[in-house]
C-alpha cells in the first residue's frame, strides 16, 4: 500500500471546513484504491498572522517541501484587511509559498456540469462544449515585480501639493514566459489543438515581449498546435460571448486572476473551480475561491471545488487517475441527483436538496462507495 504524505492548510474562514471533508473524502478513496493518506496541518494566512506575526511561518515551508502535495483550502478576511505597507496581509502567505516551491504555473479547469446549467449566469445554449483549461503565469507580473509607496512625493498630492505616490510594475523575463508557453502548448496536445495566448500587447511593453516568446515557442516547437494572439478585454468579452471557442488559454499572473475568476460564473459558481499550481517543487492544490468569511462556521459553504483540487492532486502528484474518475464521477452523480449547496441551489431546487458542507461531504464518500459496488 503506498503512502502519500500531504501538507494541510485549513486557512482561514470557511478554510477548516472544507478540508475536514476532504481528508474525509481521500479516506474513502484510500480505502478503496489501496493508499494511506497521512496528513501533516500547518498555517498559512490570516491564522499564521495570528499565531505567529507572519502569514507564511518557516515550519510551513518546511512542511510543504517535505510533503509529496500541499492541500490549501483558503485565506484571508476582513479581519486581516489593512492598507498599511508594513503590516502583513494573508495573500503574502499564498504568494510566498508558491514562489518558495517554485510553482509557476496555476491549471485551472473551467468545467460544465449538466446538472448546474441551470445556475450559470449565461443561458444554457451558451454553455454547450464549454470545456477549458486556463493556465497562468503564477510567480512573475505585478505580484512579484518591484513596489513601493512613497510619501511627501512634490506634485504628488491635489493641486500639485506633496502627496504619496504608489507603483507596482508587471515585470517578465524571457525564461519565465517560455516555460508557461510550454505548459500550455504541451495540455492543448493532449487536451485538443488550440491555445489562446492573452496579452495586452497593443499597449504593454512587458505584453509585447509575451507575444514575441509566445510564438518563438510556438514556431520552433509545436507548430501543430493553433496559437490565437488574444487583447486581455477581448478575452473577458468573449468569456461571456463565446465561451465554447476556448481549448487552453494561457496568460500571465494577474490577467489570469481576474479571468479565471470570471470563467468560474460559467460553472455556476466560484464553489465549483479548482486549480493546481505545479513547477519545480511540491505541488499546491486550492479551490479557486475565498475564504468566505459571512458564512465561516455556518456549515454552508460548498465543498466541491476543494473535492475537485482534490482530484487534481490525484492525477498531477499520485498519478491515482482511476481514483481521480471516480471523485470526479461521485461529484458528477450528485450533482445529477439535484443536491446543491446554497450558492449553487436554483428556486426550483427543492428545499430538501439544499444541504451543507458536511452533507454534501457524506454524499460524494456514499456515491464513492456505491461505484465500488
Amino acid at each position: 500500500m503506498t503512502t502519500y504524505r500531504i501538507c494541510l492548510l485549513p486557512g482561514d474562514g470557511i478554510g477548516p471546513e472544507i478540508t475536514a471533508e476532504a481528508v474525509k473524502v481521500l479516506g474513502v478513496i484510500g480505502e478503496r484504491f489501496g493508499a494511506t493518506f497521512e496528513f501533516d496541518e500547518a498555517l498559512l494566512g490570516g491564522a499564521a498572522i495570528d499565531a505567529t506575526g507572519t502569514a507564511l511561518p518557516e515550519s510551513t515551508l518546511t512542511i510543504a517541501h517535505a510533503a509529496d502535495a500541499v492541500l490549501l483550502a483558503a485565506i484571508g478576511g476582513p479581519k486581516w484587511d489593512t492598507t498599511d505597507p508594513d503590516k502583513p496581509r494573508p495573500e503574502q502567505g499564498l504568494l510566498g509559498i508558491r514562489k518558495a516551491l517554485g510553482l509557476y504555473a496555476n491549471l485551472r479547469p473551467v468545467r460544465i456540469f449538466d446538472a448546474l446549467k441551470d445556475a450559470s449566469s449565461l443561458k444554457p445554449e451558451y454553455l454547450e462544449g464549454v470545456d477549458m483549461l486556463i493556465v497562468r503565469e503564477l510567480t512573475g507580473g505585478l505580484y512579484f515585480g518591484a513596489r513601493a509607496r512613497e510619501r511627501d512625493v512634490e506634485g504628488a498630492g491635489t493641486g500639485g501639493a506633496p502627496g504619496q505616490r504608489a507603483y507596482d510594475t508587471m515585470d517578465y523575463r524571457e525564461f519565465e514566459i517560455e516555460r508557461i508557453a510550454r505548459v500550455a502548448f504541451d495540455a492543448a496536445r493532449t487536451r485538443g489543438r488550440k491555445v489562446h495566448s492573452v496579452d495586452k500587447a497593443n499597449v504593454l511593453e512587458s505584453s509585447r515581449l509575451w507575444r514575441e516568446v509566445v510564438h518563438r515557442i510556438h514556431e520552433a516547437e509545436y507548430s501543430d498546435v493553433e496559437l490565437v494572439d488574444q487583447l486581455v478585454d477581448n478575452s473577458a468579452m468573449q468569456l461571456v460571448r463565446n465561451p465554447a471557442q476556448f481549448d487552453v488559454m494561457v496568460t500571465e499572473n494577474m490577467f489570469g486572476d481576474i479571468l479565471s475568476d470570471e470563467a468560474s460564473m460559467l460553472t455556476g459558481s466560484l464553489g465549483m473551480l479548482a486549480s493546481a499550481s505545479l513547477g519545480d517543487g511540491t505541488a499546491l492544490y486550492e479551490p479557486s475561491h475565498g475564504s468566505a468569511p459571512d458564512i465561516a462556521g455556518q456549515g454552508l459553504a460548498n465543498p466541491l471545488a476543494m473535492l475537485l483540487s482534490v482530484e487534481l492532486m490525484l492525477r498531477y502528484s499520485f498519478s491515482m487517475h482511476d481514483a481521480a474518475d471516480a471523485l470526479a464521477a461521485a461529484i458528477e452523480s450528485v450533482l445529477a441527483d439535484g443536491w446543491r449547496t446554497r450558492d449553487i441551489s436554483e428556486a426550483a431546487t427543492p428545499l430538501e436538496l439544499t444541504v451543507g458542507t458536511v452533507a454534501m461531504g457524506d454524499l460524494v464518500c456514499e456515491k464513492l462507495g456505491e461505484t465500488r459496488r
